[in-house]
């Protein structure tokens, strides 16, 4: 048979086999009979997947809302009859807030653990000392951070915004809104902020024809943050551009509320800070200022309310979902959507389905919508939120969807 033909007939065939499964003739876990021979922990019942987020150190205030809400979408997806008709099983190892011990948990969960999938990772940093492993035993990562860009593996899927989709949507926002000249960037001392800052700096100085007056980062965990403060009243910058992360932001903020930098005075705008940091700030301590995510809880739409009540109702009222607890509470919902179309937990097959930028979620989307483009990440939203006292956000901004683009040209 020529390829052409073979092509032609495979084609007709798996057409054929979706209508009829579409029609209650067969059912998924019929076409998935070579699902047990892939040589991953999946047998006639069960699928096994890892779950990889940091439980202590400084990142835990961060990555526990993301390993909550990748478990409720699994039980949400076994509770509806699971995967290729099996339950889904969790192994979960604890990154611990060091970059190393993600590599080491990584080869552990797909070496020895053989799962078909991890959901996982929070800091840049994390990611990339994960990502040979990855690549190297083949396995499949669902990333839910918002990050620099600059990246596309065949090996992960990236469920968070990437640089466009965030830090230039948020300065374009904000020089147009606040008349904003000069900015302040303070952010961490690893490989996310400093490409973050590198990206905004180009984009202020290039395109928004504006001035960077300072630069400054902590490292991971710093505490101490006068230096820094005494910098910014120094130069009365027009906005502090801010991706300061984890535990430090409870310092950060509580440090500029003292020294009298507050949002009648100044405006801040952060791409760091979610619900789940708020929680450890406290609304009070950054009253006014902005965040730019692709999601808040505030948010108003039939998924995210069912999606909130579900949350709450599993993790207790108090719970609170940022920005990326939603993007990880989709990996999970397009992880089955891909391994359902392929028929097969095979990671190959899994990329491939994903890769025909045809998925899409609505229902179990609380931001909104989602589809995910060939090249990994999904198309979404830009938002603005002002922060309230009660730690919830206002959105005062939304831009159309944006079309994913990892390697923009002119910011590399």
């Amino acid at each position: 048979m020529s390829k052409f033909k073979r092509r032609k007939f495979l084609g007709k065939t798996a057409a054929l086999l979706s209508a009829m499964v579409a029609a209650g003739f067969i059912s998924t876990s019929a076409m998935a009979m070579d699902a047990t021979t892939t040589g991953q922990a999946v047998t006639d019942t069960t699928v096994t997947v890892g779950i990889l987020h940091s439980l202590t150190g400084t990142m835990a205030i961060s990555e526990t809302g993301a390993q909550q809400a990748e478990k409720l979408a699994i039980k949400q997806i076994n509770e509806s009859g699971g995967i290729l008709g099996r339950q889904i099983e969790i192994i979960q190892e604890d990154g611990a807030s060091d970059w190393p011990t993600f590599a080491e948990k990584s080869r552990k969960l797909l070496a020895k653990d053989k799962v078909a999938a991890v959901f996982g990772c929070w800091t840049s940093a994390s990611r990339k000392a994960a990502l040979p492993v990855f690549e190297q035993e083949n396995g499949l990562l669902y990333y839910p951070t918002f990050y620099e860009g600059l990246e596309q593996s065949h090996n992960v899927i990236y469920t968070g915004q990437e640089a466009t989709q965030q830090i230039l949507a948020g300065l374009d926002w904000v020089a147009k809104e606040k008349e904003a000249k000069t900015f302040y960037l303070i952010g961490s001392d690893y490989i996310w902020p400093r490409t973050s800052m590198k990206i905004a700096r180009k984009h202020i100085e290039n395109v928004l024809g504006g001035k960077v007056v300072g630069e400054d980062y902590k490292p991971l965990g710093n505490t101490q943050f006068g230096s820094t403060i005494n910098k910014i009243r120094l130069k009365k910058p027009d906005v502090i551009y801010a991706a300061v992360v984890g535990g430090s932001n409870v310092a950060w903020f509580k440090q500029l509320k003292a020294a009298g930098i507050t949002s009648d005075k100044q405006t801040l705008l952060t791409i760091s800070v979610t619900e789940d940091e708020v929680l450890g700030i406290g609304g009070e301590n950054l009253e006014g200022f902005y965040s730019i995510m692709k999601y808040f809880q505030s948010q108003n739409n039939p998924s995210n309310l069912e999606f909130v009540k579900e949350f709450k109702a599993m993790w207790g009222e108090d719970s609170v979902m940022g920005d990326v607890t939603q993007a990880a509470y989709l990996g999970p919902w397009l992880w089955k959507a891909a391994v359902e179309r392929a028929g097969s937990f095979d990671v190959d097959k899994v990329v491939a389905e994903s890769e025909k930028g045809d998925i899409e979620l609505t229902a179990k989307a609380p931001e909104g919508y989602v589809k995910l483009h060939p090249n990994h990440h999904l198309w979404s939203k830009a938002r603005v939120g002002q922060w309230n006292k009660d730690g919830q956000a206002t959105v005062v901004f939304e831009s159309e969807l944006i079309e994913p683009n990892p390697f923009p040209a002119g910011y590399q």
